[in-house]
Formats: structure tokens, sequence, C-alpha cells
């Protein structure tokens, strides 16, 4: 057993501090990684205040973090697909059954076994759940461990864990391809993703925003065009007239004024999670033939998919990045929306501690 820097929550109220955790030695099926990076999510933030109790109840101590970028110090016997030196990332997940349907379609993020990063069962009984990405090492079973490509800024490669994943699956799930009309709801840390992907698959991409100082970055990042939200001549121009809209906004909004937007059989996708639940028109849907749904994150297969299509168009996330030292600073300024568009942890900062 090997101990790890690393930054935890001793409690839902109190802020993140220096800790040292315990990390197993690899077994043969193991990859020891040096973590390099770790992309600040808000469901750390979700997670370690407990937040989400009644859906996943938080365990102390809580080592928050799973958009993981790292090199490989260490493999075990049987490892044959990675070795010493090499760059590469772990995500949400780090374990599934990998005999239920789900993981034979590839779709790991659905089984009902799956091991989430921190805050699932841990296996292996190094400790009472999983640890995070905020350390400064981690070992993960080599099929949930993703390759890096090389060109990519590694700061801004970590939200692809996560981010790029959450926004690149449903994109690829609802047929985003070259000529279709695409909406992003939102221009946040997932949006901002939803606009560079989609950009980048052909679509015509078209950005909703409530802020009008938000244009000239949607711009930017890709987008054709810009709708302010609140005016309804605006929004009604485009009735009838979307592919595929995907919903990135975690804050209670008027769904139906997005369902009036789509063409027939088109489709509009949540990968923002209010928590009030939202009131849907049934008219909008039926009238028609639309749909609505959710999207989580993607399977591994997936989301190596993904990592290797953003190599090909140089895709990282808009990132500033910290030392590990301001995380909780880092952490209220997430919550104000304060940050264009993620938080990326320098891990090198940990060896100060």
């Amino acid at each position: 057993m090997n101990k790890a820097k690393a930054y935890s929550a001793a409690s839902a109220t109190s802020p993140l501090a220096p800790a040292t955790i315990a990390r197993r030695d690899p077994t043969e099926h193991d990859v020891q990684i040096e973590i390099l990076f770790c992309g600040i999510c808000h469901s750390d933030l979700h997670y370690a205040r407990d937040e989400w109790h009644d859906v996943l109840p938080a365990v102390y101590p809580c080592v928050p973090g799973h958009e993981i970028i790292g090199r490989v110090t260490r493999v075990g016997s049987a490892v044959t697909k990675f070795k010493l030196g090499d760059l590469v990332g772990v995500g949400c997940l780090v374990d599934s059954d990998g005999t239920c349907p789900h993981c034979k379609a590839g779709l790991e993020n659905f089984c009902p076994s799956q091991v989430l990063t921190y805050g699932g069962p841990d296996r292996h009984k190094t400790a009472p759940v999983t640890y995070g990405g905020y350390s400064d090492s981690i070992v993960v079973d080599d099929r949930f461990v993703l390759r890096i490509p090389s060109n990519l800024d590694l700061a801004g490669a970590a939200p692809l864990l996560c981010a790029g994943i959450t926004t690149y699956s449903p994109l690829r799930h609802w047929g985003v391809t070259k000529g279709k009309k695409v909406g992003i709801v939102g221009l946040g840390g997932l949006g901002h993703m939803g606009v560079k992907i989609a950009h980048a698959l052909g679509a015509h991409v078209v950005v909703f925003t409530t802020s009008p100082q938000k244009k000239e970055d949607a711009l930017r990042l890709g987008a054709d065009e810009v709708i302010l939200s609140r005016n309804a001549d605006e929004m009604k121009k485009h009735a009838g007239s979307f592919d595929f809209i995907l919903d990135a906004v975690s804050a209670d909004h008027d769904i139906n004024a997005y369902i009036n937007l789509l063409a027939r059989d088109g489709n509009i996708t949540l990968v923002g999670a209010p928590t009030k639940p939202l009131a849907v028109s049934a008219f909008g849907l039926i009238l028609g033939r639309r749909s609505l749904s959710g999207s989580p994150i993607g399977g591994i297969a997936e989301t190596q998919e993904m990592l290797d299509f953003c190599g090909r168009h140089n895709i990282t996330a808009d990132v500033e990045v910290i030392p590990i030292q301001k995380i909780n600073e880092a952490w209220g300024r997430m919550v104000r929306s304060d940050v264009k568009y993620r938080f990326s942890i320098d891990m090198a900062s940990l060896k100060a501690e």
C-alpha cells in the first residue's frame, strides 16, 4: 500500500485541506498514474457538500476529482495497452462489472455496478470509498484508463474527461453532422464544450444565452449565431427549425420555449440537472413528434473516441489553471459562475504541501 498527498473534505461544511490517503499497490491489471492536472467539476462540490445525499450520500473524508490527466509510473504484469511515461486520463468511472448488457455494449456508464472515481465502493478495500483526482497519484484498472493525444494542452484536456464526453455523447447519439442546425442552451463549463464540439462536427451552431455580454465569446468559440433567449421575437423567428438542442442549464428555466424551436422529429437533450422538476407541455412534443431526453457521460470506448476527435480538431476546454492551495477560493468562484469556463488544478503545486 502506498501513501499519497491529497486535498480532502472532512465533513459537509469543512473546507478542503491537505491530507494523506492510501493508494493500493498495482495489481496485475492496474496502472499507477502520477496526476499532472485535475479539472474541477461542479459535481465535486455537490458531493463534498452532501448536496446529493438522497442519490449519492457523501462518505468522509472525501477526495473529489474525476477529470484526471497524468503520466504512467507503473503498470501491472498483465497490462499491455500502456507503458511507463504514457500520457493518460481517467474520467468519472474506475470500474464496472464487465458482464451486464450495458458493459458488453461498451456502455459502462449505465452499469448498475459501476464504481465512480470518487465516492464509490472501493472493491480493493484500500479505503472506505474511492478517492478522486485532487491527489498526486491514483491507481486504476487499465480498462478505465484512456490515452491522451500528445498535441493537446494537458491543463485544457482535463475537463474533456467529464465536460467533453458529457456533451460529445449526445451530439453523436442524435446524429449531429454537417448541415444540422444545433442549439446550445447556456454558455458555461458544459455549454462552451458543446459549442466547440458541435462546430467541429460541421453543424450550424446557435447559442442561447440570457447574457448579451456573452455574444462575442460564443462566436469566438465557434457559434454561428447567438440568440438572447429573453427576446421573444428573436426566439419566434427560429420556431420549428432546430434538428437538435443541447440544454446545459442547471437552473430552473422554461424548457417549452426550446421544445417549440425543434423541427419535426427534433430532439432536446438535458445535460444540465436542475434541482426543481421542469414543467413540460405535452402538446409541444406531440405536435412535432419531438422528443425530450437526458444524457450522462459516455462509455469508455466513446470517451476514447471523443479524445481522439478532440486531438484531430485540437479541442480543449478554456481553463484557468490554479494551484491546489486555491481550491476553496475556486469552488466559491465556481458557485458564482466566475470562471471562463473551467478550473484546472496544476498538481505540481501539491508537492509544496
